[in-house]
């Protein structure tokens, strides 16, 4: 199925059960892709409201009408531009939707008043993207840029669209897709709770709209290249082959059948063939969303979401959550004063100096970047240890909200054996083999694990850097053998690290402490610990206690 025919059965899709379905998403710019899409959304039989980003509280809302009113000498209020008739709106470049816009919306569209929406996404740029509460309600997403023109044929409706509308609520869903659906959301890395059900709704208006009353399994994957593709966020790994038990290679073991290929990972590889290779690059080197902000990291403030602070005055028009209660509890007070003033005004006396804002305090995700020697004839023992402490560690990270990453420095160079992850499965895959041997590079391991902080940091995690080494570096950032730069430079990425004020934490891993990695450790401002005879309790158990008395 081509690009253009999805998007053709998306918009049909629609036209069978819009209200159910929520709407579409058209990622295209000004051209003859995205007009031949606004002329199949034209034919649809539904009144079309065109919605503009200037509209006003007061129309997408509803509000007094105040020159009715006077002239009636009675409360007339002007009607919410969404209190009609089941409609589909139309919402030009809404990657520029406003908070309050997409939140008005949202509600209009979970208000059961049959109303669709159509989003027309013409970001110039990637980061340029709609509101994720509103993409979240709409059913389907199609990208039509890289469509040519001989591409684009007319988008022809069925005749009978009211029999398959009375139709679609019909349609059986069996129960086994139903799981299949939350199954693979899960696998996709989808959370959202209304993708499995938006999906079924697609499965049962493409069944429908081809005459069955159940829903058969062409249905249901069709359904899910439509919904699916562009709500995922991981692609999920091959399973490990699982041990064969002792009588697997007997006679009644040999006659019982293999199923090449289950179900759900034939779903998997139709979301595979409907996602852009960039998309499917991107998903499958694991690129990390910023961190949702509930973990053990630094607290910073906002007003939206988080651990509630003591509310505070603000400007109307502010975009913050008003504080009913606090705003009452300021205003009651005046009330006297106020009344004795205006003796005929009814109700309470409010004033804009008694509005009250909500404030929020959210603790981001802690990442613990281990940065391990792994040079000399002790490297094995100390990456065994590192790895025995990454997965203690790990142990704790879904109470702390830890990621988890591991470098290891050797030779000329540094190399990233674990991303940043919390995934202990992940872990034990990415450290089953251990490399070992060779100079010691300790500025390469710095560089690495610093760029990291930096650019995890950006991305709302806490970094914490974590150093092993016995501190002998002797191979500089050139990867010249010249003892005395490679210590230069060591010292150059601590400045670098103490000026960015990334918490670190250095352990001494030589049988006695090395003066050279103490002063490392100064100019890094990090936590100095000697264990000599470290082993993986001991590791897990210092970082642990540094981490808790930061």
């Amino acid at each position: 199925m081509t690009l253009w025919e999805r998007a053709q059965l998306a918009i049909t899709l629609l036209a069978i059960d819009p209200q159910r379905l929520g709407g579409l998403v058209i990622r295209a710019r000004a051209g003859p892709a995205q007009a031949a899409m606004l002329a199949a959304v034209q034919a649809l039989n539904m009144p079309k409201v065109k919605l503009q980003h200037h509209m006003t509280p007061e129309v997408l809302n509803g509000d007094i009408d105040l020159s009715v009113s006077l002239a009636e000498h009675r409360l007339v209020m002007r009607k919410s531009i969404f209190n009609c008739a089941p409609s589909l709106f139309v919402l030009p470049m809404a990657e520029r939707c406003a908070p309050q816009f997409s939140a008005r919306i949202c509600q209009a569209l979970e208000a059961d008043l049959g109303h669709a929406l159509i989003a027309l996404d013409e970001a110039a740029e990637e980061g340029e993207a709609l509101p994720a509460a509103l993409t979240d309600r709409l059913s389907f997403h199609v990208t039509l840029d890289d469509l040519a023109l001989q591409d684009l044929t007319p988008v022809t409706l069925p005749r009978a669209i009211e029999d398959i509308r009375a139709a679609v609520r019909g349609v059986i869903l069996p129960a086994e897709l139903v799981q299949e659906a939350v199954t693979l959301a899960a696998s996709l890395g989808i959370s959202s709770l209304r993708a499995p059900l938006l999906l079924g709704y697609a499965a049962q208006a493409h069944a429908a709209l081809h005459g069955r009353n159940e829903v058969t399994d062409d249905d249901f994957k069709l359904a899910v290249m439509l919904v699916y593709p562009h709500r995922a966020t991981r692609l999920p790994e091959d399973p490990e082959p699982e041990a064969q038990p002792d009588g697997a290679n007997s006679p009644e073991a040999a006659q019982e059948p293999t199923q090449a290929k289950p179900p759900n990972d034939l779903m998997i590889e139709a979301v595979k063939a409907v996602l852009p290779a960039g998309v499917l690059t991107q998903l499958q080197s694991a690129a990390k969303q910023p961190a949702s902000g509930s973990g053990s990291g630094t607290r910073r403030k906002g007003n939206h979401r988080g651990r509630p602070l003591p509310a505070r005055v603000g400007p109307k028009n502010s975009g913050a959550r008003v504080d009913l209660v606090a705003s009452l509890r300021a205003a009651i007070p005046w009330q006297t004063l106020r009344k004795a003033g205006n003796p005929k005004a009814m109700g309470p006396i409010f004033k804009a100096s008694d509005l009250r804002h909500k404030r929020y305090e959210i603790q981001s995700d802690r990442l613990l970047i281990f940065t391990v020697d792994a040079s000399g004839s002790a490297a094995v023992a100390r990456l065994a240890e590192a790895k025995g402490a990454v997965e203690l560690l790990l142990g704790e990270a879904y109470a702390r909200r830890d990621h988890v990453a591991l470098y290891a420095f050797r030779g000329t160079g540094s190399e990233a054996l674990l991303p940043p992850t919390r995934s202990l499965v992940q872990t034990k895959k990415r450290l089953a083999a251990l490399p070992g041997g060779g100079a010691t590079p300790l500025a390469a391991g710095l560089v690495a694990a610093f760029n990291l902080a930096v650019q995890e940091r950006r991305n709302g995690l806490t970094p914490t850097l974590i150093l092993l080494t016995d501190g002998r570096a002797n191979v500089a950032l050139d990867g010249s053998n010249d003892r005395a730069q490679a210590a230069a430079d060591a010292q150059m990425l601590a400045q670098k690290i103490a000026e960015a004020q990334i918490p670190a934490l250095v352990i001494d891993t030589t049988i006695r402490p090395e003066k050279t990695l103490q002063t490392l450790a100064g100019t890094m401002r990090a936590n100095y610990i000697a264990l000599p005879r470290s082993d993986a309790k001991s590791v897990s158990a210092a970082v642990s206690s540094a981490l808790a008395q930061s």
